[in-house]
């Protein structure tokens, strides 16, 4: 039994041949979690003064790693920050408070939506207005994005590097998009490094039970609603993501009855019969491209279906966030 026990016992008037063997373990239990809690509490505060340095001093005291792929690049600081309430055991619930909070630069960061769920990293992207956190990124196809459920539900892809490309996850996007009313900015760029953007509010992505059904609002932006389908009654009718469940290889939840549309478009998405947009397509190099099948990384009503655009970018934050959208100019990375 350690030192402190025995005094603790005595306080209480309780002599230590008194307890049992279980309540010995017990007490002992409560002081190692005393201890661990001790020290929890100053990893967190060295984290969370990390960040206030780093954020003021960005171009000095940004952490530098060696990733084993590539000796010319360093990976993005990732850090762990805690709120400014009493527990400092919670974090931020996404990159717009965050932004808020420290006016922290672009990078990854854990964040908790919800108290009851895990923290998870996310990519922050701080430009652009600032606050965004970002739910997809495509920029050099070394991603496979023809994936199953499972994957598309749990996230895929490298979440080290600025330019890396990854996948959220479903579930992950939409405990983001179930806090009240959020905006998605889509970033689109060309091989002749054209920029354009689209917006949508009341952007929202149901649960796996209606596999991750999808909900928006108005658009704006100058790469057009491709997510609408379309200009024509024809085109909505076959091509509107409004509504549809998710799809991927493996669980075919679109309205396509000859064959599958994920598997046809090489990726996972909200496939009609099948689309007019699908940033989760094959990774095709220098834009136009001859397939069977329309499955590049395209957006119909910017570049057309048989364009793969270079680089895309879905990021979201609350509709609340006051910050201005920024000059729409795209992914700058």
């Amino acid at each position: 039994m350690s030192a402190l026990i025995p005094f603790l016992l005595m306080s209480f008037g309780i002599a230590s041949s008194d307890i049992s063997a279980e309540d010995e373990c017990r007490f002992e239990l409560s002081e190692l979690r005393a201890r661990i809690q001790k020290l929890d509490y100053k990893f967190i505060m060295g984290e969370w003064q990390m960040a206030h340095l780093r954020a003021h001093r960005r171009s000095t005291l940004v952490p530098k790693f060696e990733p084993p792929a590539s000796k010319n690049k360093t990976t993005e600081p990732v850090l762990t920050l805690p709120s400014t309430g009493g527990n400092l055991l919670v974090h931020d619930r996404d990159c717009s408070e965050l932004f808020d909070r420290l006016r922290a630069e672009s990078g990854f960061y854990r964040i908790k939506p919800k108290q009851a769920l895990e923290p998870f990293l996310v990519y922050c992207d701080m430009e652009d207005g600032g606050g965004w956190t970002v739910v997809q990124k495509r920029r050099n196809g070394k991603v496979d994005f023809h994936r199953d459920w499972e994957d598309y539900k749990n996230g895929f892809g490298h979440f080290k590097l600025s330019k890396d490309e990854f996948w959220l996850g479903n579930d992950h996007i939409h405990t983001l998009l179930s806090q009240g009313e959020n905006v998605m900015k889509i970033d689109l760029l060309d091989w002749n490094g054209e920029k354009s953007y689209a917006v949508y509010d009341k952007f929202r992505v149901a649960s796996e039970k209606d596999k991750y059904r999808l909900h928006f609002g108005m658009y704006s932006g100058r790469a057009g609603d491709a997510l609408s389908g379309g200009s024509s009654m024809v085109e909505q009718w076959s091509a509107s993501h409004s509504g549809m469940q998710f799809s991927t290889r493996d669980e075919d939840n679109d309205r396509y009855l000859q064959g599958s549309c994920a598997e046809e478009n090489k990726g996972g998405w909200w496939f009609n019969r099948c689309h007019a947009a699908n940033l989760n397509g094959r990774f095709y190099r220098g834009g136009n491209y001859t397939a069977r099948y329309d499955n590049g990384v395209v957006w119909g009503t910017w570049r057309g279906l048989w364009y793969s655009l270079r680089h895309t970018t879905m990021k979201v934050r609350p509709m609340t966030f006051m910050d201005s959208l920024g000059s729409g100019a795209g992914p700058g990375d």
